[in-house]
């Protein structure tokens, strides 16, 4: 392997350092926001009893953490997630697919899959709870409803794309479509899948809060809707601060299988 250059080293110096740099500033404008919230709940320059702080949030976390309620909360709540992303990720890929196959097919159901997709999902959720109850699988289709329209249709863009020349390559050779399926679709489309995946993850996980803000008994979508019913604001900024926790962690979980990805096909 040859030796890099002084110019390759320095422009590889100065991409760590514009990471580092980069690191240091999200870090202090978070630092700099939990400073600040404490210090003006502590001053009462805003009302802790509505804004809370940051001690008492972590204060809440430690005393939940104890009776193990907020494990069980935050575990229902990824458990809906998991479930939800995975049926969205199979049956978006599935029904691309079948689109894919049938041109007819695709051409009937392509203005349903647009209103389903601009729906507003939360008005789906009422329906489903009356026609399937208010329990988890409820809230699993409700997080599925906000993704897979519109991952269907971006799935199915994706086929569409693909380069023509390659699919009469495989006809001419012989294959048909199970092969060009195999061989040419979803190899190209697997950058669009990962794609997806980072966008369904994070939809996912809003349409789950949606349906345990209607339907649930437990999750942290109930222990929102129940905190701000009997004004417990360290609770509900608590679940609040720990979707974000879990929103960064999923985005970063796929970021990191797609960073895999093209490393290894790099």
């Amino acid at each position: 392997m040859s030796e890099l250059s002084i110019a390759q080293k320095q422009y590889i110096l100065s991409q760590k350092k514009h990471r580092r740099t980069v690191r240091i500033g999200r870090s202090s404008i978070c630092i700099l926001f939990l400073l600040l919230w404490e210090f003006t709940a502590d001053a009462g320059i805003i009302d802790s009893f509505v804004f809370s702080s940051p001690s008492k949030i972590v204060t809440c976390f430690i005393s939940m953490l104890k009776d193990g309620s907020i494990l069980l909360h935050t575990g229902i709540t990824l458990f809906e997630t998991f479930v939800s992303f995975a049926f969205v990720f199979f049956f978006s890929l599935l029904f691309a697919i079948l689109l894919w196959c049938s041109r007819k097919l695709s051409e009937t159901l392509e203005p349903y899959l647009v209103i389903l997709n601009s729906l507003p999902k939360s008005a789906l959720a009422p329906l489903l709870i009356v026609w399937l109850g208010a329990n988890y699988k409820t809230i699993i289709l409700t997080g599925m409803s906000v993704a897979i329209f519109g991952s269907i249709l971006n799935l199915h863009q994706g086929f569409e794309d693909v380069d023509t020349d390659k699919i009469k390559l495989i006809q001419t050779l012989g294959g048909n479509r199970w092969h060009i399926l195999t061989k040419v679709l979803l190899p190209a489309n697997v950058p669009r899948l990962l794609s997806l995946a980072k966008v369904n993850i994070g939809l996912c996980l809003v349409g789950v809060i949606i349906g345990e803000f209607i339907s649930s008994k437990c999750g942290l979508g109930y222990l929102i809707i129940y905190a701000s019913q009997v004004f417990k604001m360290d609770w509900m900024l608590m679940s609040i601060v720990i979707l974000c926790m879990i929103s960064m962690g999923l985005y970063g979980l796929i970021g990191f299988a797609e960073k895999w990805y093209q490393k290894r096909m790099g």
